[in-house]
């Protein structure tokens, strides 16, 4: 019993962020609202997470927080994903000059820190939400497109592929309907792994300044201003890092199970 709700527990830990998430769009917690006798109260009754610098509820920063996170990383799940898969696709399908052209610049990506490569478009681009996004995009592509395209090439050469092809399918049916779907497996777990990366990333880009700007909430600005009173007031900086490091943990897991879950086994008798 034990085990199963252990085993359970990851996705119970994702649903109630899900469902704080949904509960934040139906009701104002007032997360900006500022109240000067309340600085850095800590938890009791009427505010479960306490306050923070600037007298607001931790808890109502919280959820907005977490609803930041949870949108920046799906809109870019989605636009690297749909643009990955594309280049991994075409890559492995035509093979020849053009997967070399998009394997070096696939290598000029990886061969820098994908946190660094977003620090510097962020700063090129500018402080903000849309900037903040485009800026992920930028160097969250690189991991489905090689995915994608080393499955691709195992596939290029299976025989129902080459029938479609000499019965004069088009390239992209080929690519979508034919190939695709036997890809879906390893990009699912993949983007797993990718939405868990994608909030780390943005808490950090927000930490340093680079993401989400005052007065909306973010967890990693919380986390700037939380460490400069983590001796007087501890329960801020808890509440958030413990909140984040719960929804990436119950993400890496949950694809950890996924993977587990998706793997063919094949048992010889």
């Amino acid at each position: 019993m034990m085990q199963r709700f252990l085993y359970c527990l990851p996705l119970f830990v994702l649903l109630f962020w899900a469902l704080t998430v949904v509960v934040s769009l139906l009701w104002d917690f007032h997360p900006n609202t500022i109240n000067l006798q309340k600085i850095l109260v800590t938890p009791n009754l009427h505010a479960l997470l306490g306050y923070d610098d600037l007298g607001r509820e931790v808890f109502a920063r919280l959820i907005n927080g977490a609803r930041v996170s949870m949108l920046v990383a799906t809109v870019v799940t989605i636009i690297t994903m749909l643009f990955g898969i594309t280049v991994g696709l075409i890559s492995g399908f035509y093979g020849g000059k053009v997967d070399r052209f998009v394997m070096h610049i696939t290598d000029v990506f990886m061969a820098f820190p994908g946190i660094l490569l977003a620090i510097a478009f962020a700063a090129v681009l500018g402080a903000g939400l849309g900037n903040l996004i485009i800026a992920l995009c930028m160097t969250s592509w690189v991991g489905y497109a090689r995915l994608t395209r080393a499955q691709a090439l195992s596939l290029r050469n299976r025989q129902h592929v080459l029938a479609a092809e000499s019965l004069g399918a088009s390239v992209p049916r080929i690519l979508f309907k034919h190939m695709l779907p036997l890809l879906a497996a390893p990009l699912v777990v993949e983007a797993t792994y990718s939405i868990a990366g994608l909030i780390i990333a943005e808490a950090s880009l927000s930490f340093l300044g680079l993401g989400i700007q005052a007065p909306k909430a973010s967890w990693g600005a919380m986390l700037r201003d939380g460490v400069r009173y983590m001796l007087v007031a501890p329960h801020y900086v808890l509440a958030v890092g413990l909140s984040l490091m719960s929804l990436v943990l119950a993400i890496n897991l949950l694809g950890d199970q996924l993977r587990d879950y998706l793997d063919i086994k094949v048992t010889i008798k």
